[in-house]
């Protein structure tokens, strides 16, 4: 195995250096600087993973990729949560070992000059704690889930680890799980030729085609039905793809980023989302916080929207301030739907202002709901004809339903409760 992999990566125009052990790989460490370590599992005085460890702590900024026999899928886990760039399997597919190996070069090279305006606004604690995970994050190619409620910037977050990565001069691909027709998803993530079924008219790449070389992002994957969570498990753990109609499989280099503001694990212990695929999308997972737990930074917050605000407008959002009892006001709300919800209350206020000062009256924080004690104190029922005024509240407010709660009096947890009452999922 390692004469094999000299021979390859040697053609690559790499000098390669051969350990066979723990032992000697520490002493090759110690004498000169290297842009990769590939290490076995099981070595003859101990485990890879120890490797893993100690580079990752000692060696910051050298990639580590790990062979794990095929499928052991636990042992990749372990692997990428200690530190390790990527993981390729038994028996080694060539192909896909120069892919991983040009990834991890280029990611130690650029180590150095490491892109630090990531865009993210806030300096509280939480976010600081966000931002540092952010940056270990963009070193390797595990993938992440990145949990949170609605609005919290999930997607931004995606991006942004996108952006630091070595992956970034190639395509990011953004898919809303719960968007597509069950019946063309198949289609959709994985292409299809032309002729293969009623409508295909021409042959058409994927979201996985698509996002080649680059990072494909799925949200809202626990929307995802159950049979084609059987293929996604597959084309990830694969590293390739079928499109519809054809014979022969396809080999994709993708990073996958997912998201859900549902809490997995419980979609896990209800049957809706496959164990082995939780597991595989969720070798790391990032919690965002929501605006409730870092309310310093709604001032920040508000200053960078408004002038994003005014930029859509044509406007250097100069002009456009917020006066003192207004940010009191914006400070002391609750924000259920998060920073999106922000960004909709200001851009209404930037429209009704006067002179570009935005008041409590522009905000209209006090029609809202201000507590959770108070939003939850309102149980009676939204009608008799629940269902139908249910659905055309929701389709009003294009299935927001931090919006469509709130026009209704219901908190998102009575609403969600109805959802599911009446199979409006």
């Amino acid at each position: 195995m390692r004469t094999l992999l000299e021979i390859t990566l040697g053609r690559m125009g790499l000098a390669v250096e051969s350990a066979s052990c723990l032992a000697d790989a520490r002493r090759l460490l110690t004498e000169q600087p290297f842009e990769l370590c590939l290490t076995d599992m099981r070595l003859p005085d101990g485990r890879g993973m120890e490797l893993v460890e100690e580079i990752s702590q000692t060696f910051t900024g050298l990639p580590v990729a790990v062979i794990t026999a095929y499928g052991n899928m636990e042992l990749a886990v372990e692997a990428m949560k200690a530190g390790a760039f990527d993981c390729v399997s038994k028996p080694v597919d060539l192909e896909q070992l120069r892919v991983l190996v040009k990834h991890a070069i280029r990611r130690s090279s650029d180590f150095a000059d490491e892109i630090s305006d990531d865009g993210l606004v806030g300096e509280s604690p939480a976010m600081q704690r966000v931002k540092a995970r952010i940056s270990k994050l963009a070193m390797t190619q595990a993938p992440v889930c990145i949990s949170g409620e609605s609005g919290t910037g999930k997607e931004v977050i995606a991006r942004t680890i996108h952006s630091r990565s070595n992956r970034r001069d190639r395509p990011f691909i953004a898919v809303n799980c719960g968007a597509i027709p069950a019946e063309l998803m198949e289609s959709e993530f994985f292409g299809h030729l032309k002729g293969s079924f009623t409508g295909a008219h021409a042959n058409r790449n994927g979201f996985f085609q698509a996002a080649e070389g680059g990072t494909l992002f799925l949200d809202e994957v626990a929307d995802m039905p159950l049979a084609m969570q059987v293929k996604l498990l597959r084309a990830i753990q694969e590293r390739r793809v079928r499109p519809v109609g054809a014979e022969d499989e396809q080999a994709v280099d993708v990073r996958i980023l997912s998201a859900s503001h549902k809490r997995l694990h419980e979609e896990v212990q209800a049957g809706r989302f496959r164990e082995d695929l939780y597991y595989r999308i969720n070798v790391i997972e990032l919690k965002v916080p929501p605006l409730r737990e870092r309310r310093q930074d709604i001032s920040l917050l508000s200053r960078a929207l408004l002038q994003r605000i005014a930029m859509r407008n044509g406007d250097s959002g100069v002009g456009l301030h917020i006066d003192d009892d207004a940010q009191s006001a914006l400070m002391a709300y609750g924000f259920p739907g998060n920073v999106r919800e922000l960004e909709n209350i200001l851009e209404r206020a930037a429209a009704l202002c006067e002179q570009g000062r935005i008041t409590c009256e522009d905000l209209a924080l006090d029609e809202r709901p201000q507590t959770r004690m108070q939003m939850e104190m309102r149980m009676e029922p939204i009608g008799d004809d629940e269902r139908d005024q249910l659905v055309a509240v929701l389709e009003m407010h294009h299935w927001n339903r931090t919006a469509a709660a709130r026009e209704l009096g219901l908190t998102l947890r009575q609403l969600r409760y109805r959802i599911k009452k009446y199979e409006l999922e």
